[in-house]
């Protein structure tokens, strides 16, 4: 499946109020992309400076709470851009979810101007990502904001 037939199928579910859009969404990009070893999103809880696992595909992850600026889903906590990493062994700060992951990128999402949440994909090959990702998993976030905690 292309980007944009994947593309189509999130706005699809979206304009028929799928339940359960954002896991069915994740299943998706992981049946569908094979690069793709863990989709998942995680949540902004401000008060406590900690995202929040939300629904997500993949290997099990004990990193359910993430402090705001740790690993590379907590730089975006904190930036409100994407980052991308070609090869995780040579990222300082990163979180290790899986000695598998080789590669990851994360994607903010935001709504009325406010980030609320971010989409993280992980994979097992080096340099994984590129622009089509980004422009994808931002369209993912745009079309999804409405339906994010």
């Amino acid at each position: 499946m292309t980007y944009s037939e994947i593309l189509d199928q999130v706005k699809k579910m979206a304009d028929q109020n799928e339940s359960d859009i954002l896991k069915k969404t994740c299943q998706l990009l992981y049946d569908e992309l094979p690069h793709y070893n863990w989709v998942g999103f995680y949540f902004m809880n401000d008060k406590e400076r900690m995202l929040e696992i939300g629904p997500y595909v993949g290997a099990e992850t004990d990193h359910t709470r993430i402090p705001y600026g740790k690993g590379i889903c907590g730089q975006v906590a904190e930036s409100g851009d994407t980052f991308l990493v070609d090869d995780v062994e040579r990222e300082s700060n990163y979180l290790a979810c899986s000695i598998e992951t080789r590669s990851e990128i994360v994607v903010p999402i935001h709504r009325k101007g406010k980030l609320i949440g971010q989409i993280d994909i992980d994979s097992h090959v080096v340099r994984a990502f590129g622009p089509e990702d980004e422009g994808m998993l931002k369209d993912i976030g745009a079309l999804l904001a409405p339906f994010c905690p």
